[in-house]
């Protein structure tokens, strides 16, 4: 482990525990606290039980970037409801049976994930303390307790996604800023996981048997996020995070039917990076996929947000262009051509980094309806512009032959 990522981690885990003993004293325990905190750690542990096959996958696949999970219902309740120790407690049993029974991380990662959580919850329980000390620990009443309640899942919020991109940060300084903050799509998986906890929170205030109904919501929505994992792990070509050949060719289909039925014009563009084995062969194979990752970056960054870019394989690529006329088609096409020779990449070579500069790329380029009337008729002309493209020294566009008009 670097040094700077190894100090982060146990200023972290410092923090945490120094947070532990300075609230020991915040508030007093009883026994309705004792039976609260035994009734949150056996939901959380039938929800681990139950969702341990789905959460397992989940996990696995979350690799690199911030991890979203529904433990934060349980935790968020401890916060809201449980004195400072006694939430405490509820993480480490929470976090000790899933490291038992969904996978087992290296123990340093596991310590830290729940110090974050602590230091999560310690800061909620401030934002609590500070806003409702009369009713801490407890659930707030009326519109001033919603917005203690909201202010407190904010910071719970913030604390942890904080700390947590911070370490992927550090730990893997090339991985691109987007990647390591991790999708919108995830926060709000995390904010209604807190929701989650207000309402349990509530139930074991008011109602606590009813508890076990939320159980069954839980694991719906669980069902629901291991299919949009899997369907953007799908969708995606995982060395640049553009569409994959699959997913790439089924929107292709989709676009080119709709400017059938509209009478549009569509173009492609066949993207094909010249002497790119070369890079592998002298620089190794890291090197060839971050160069791979920076031209599919330019190339994203070059087009409109409704044109489609993706990987086909190898340092082949192919554009969609919706709407896009012949003489629009070449243009892009030239633009594109410009932006990837001006590239300088800096790369990790088999020595240490390296600069690439003056890669190239053949482009060649088809539209409809001139080029074809059908999506495969369409990228085999493109594909042979390329072939073309090469055959003429490479570095340049090559447009598909316009077939003879009558005279």
């Amino acid at each position: 482990m670097p040094t700077a990522v190894l100090a982060y981690v146990l200023a972290v885990d410092l923090l945490a525990a120094s947070a532990v003993g300075v609230s020991i004293r915040l508030v007093g325990i009883d026994s309705a606290d004792l039976v609260r905190l035994a009734i949150l750690a056996v939901g959380s542990a039938v929800h681990v039980e139950a969702a341990r096959g789905i959460e397992r996958l989940r996990e696995v696949g979350a690799e690199g970037v911030p991890y979203t999970n529904l433990k934060g219902m349980w935790t968020f309740a401890g916060a809201l409801l449980l004195p400072p120790p006694l939430a405490v407690v509820l993480i480490m049993s929470t976090y000790v049976h899933s490291w038992f029974r969904l996978r087992r991380v290296p123990p340093y990662r596991w310590i830290f994930s729940a110090a974050t959580i602590v230091l999560a919850t310690s800061a909620a329980a401030l934002v609590l303390f500070a806003l409702s000390p009369a009713g801490y620990p407890g659930y707030p009443s009326g519109p001033l307790g919603l917005v203690a309640i909201a202010l407190a899942g904010l910071t719970y919020w913030f604390v942890n996604y904080a700390l947590v991109v911070g370490a992927i940060m550090l730990s893997s300084p090339t991985t691109p800023a987007g990647q390591a903050l991790g999708r919108l799509s995830d926060q709000l998986i995390v904010a209604g996981s807190l929701g989650l906890g207000v309402a349990i929170a509530a139930l074991l205030i008011h109602e606590p048997w009813s508890v076990t109904v939320l159980l069954l919501t839980v694991l719906g929505l669980h069902r629901a996020l291991l299919v949009g994992q899997f369907q953007t792990a799908a969708q995606k070509d995982p060395k640049t995070g553009l569409a994959n050949a699959a997913f790439w060719f089924e929107m292709a289909n989709k676009e080119f039917d709709r400017a059938k039925r509209t009478g549009s014009s569509l173009g492609v563009l066949y993207v094909d990076l010249d002497h790119f084995k070369a890079v592998n062969d002298t620089h190794g194979h890291r090197a060839g996929d971050e160069a791979l990752k920076a031209v599919a970056d330019a190339l994203g960054d070059d087009v409109r947000t409704d044109d489609l870019v993706g990987r086909l394989g190898g340092e082949e690529f192919a554009i969609l262009l919706p709407a896009t006329s012949p003489a629009e088609t070449k243009q892009t096409a030239e633009r594109i051509r410009h932006r990837v020779s001006g590239l300088t990449i800096t790369v990790t070579g088999l020595t240490g980094p390296v600069q690439l500069e003056h890669l190239t790329c053949s482009i060649g380029i088809a539209s409809y309806p001139e080029n074809g009337t059908t999506m495969d008729a369409l990228m085999l002309a493109a594909d042979t512009a390329t072939y073309a493209a090469k055959d003429a020294g490479r570095d340049q566009v090559v447009a598909a032959p316009m077939p003879d008009t009558p005279s």
